[in-house]
């Protein structure tokens, strides 16, 4: 079992920079892969892929929306994921889910199903 914690959300005008963080806790963070999601509003059964990275911090891959603007990062040895958002736009306004599936599991995926561990979300808002 492995539990996520998110936290570094909160609310910046549009061109505006945020770091989310994900604290992993109960099992060795090396033997997950990562990504985060977003749930935007009104989207409750809607959960959009953002990034995803492996297990060791060395590949990663993008939703188009967040391409060339946010950076997926993992450290093993913080146990901890990272996205780092940068030209944020209003369009971003969502809660933020950091989720993590086991090694011998993971698949190079942006789909909600292919992740089954889950923290309970941080909320960015960006206004314009």
């Amino acid at each position: 079992q492995v539990q996520l914690a998110e936290s570094g959300g909160g609310s910046v005008h549009a061109g505006g920079s945020l770091k989310l963080s994900c604290v992993a806790s109960g099992s060795a963070f090396s033997r997950f892969c990562a990504a985060w999601f977003r749930q935007a509003p009104g989207k409750e059964r809607e959960r959009e892929g953002v990034a995803r990275i492996n297990s060791v911090g060395t590949m990663t891959r993008y939703a188009d929306s967040a391409k060339d603007r946010f950076t997926i990062s993992k450290d093993n040895a913080k146990n901890t994921l990272y996205l780092q958002m940068n030209s944020l736009k209003p369009e971003d306004t969502a809660l933020y889910f950091c989720a993590v599936q086991p090694l011998e599991s993971c698949r190079v995926s942006l789909a909600a199903d292919d992740y089954d561990y889950w923290g309970h979300g941080t909320q960015v808002t960006v206004s314009s």
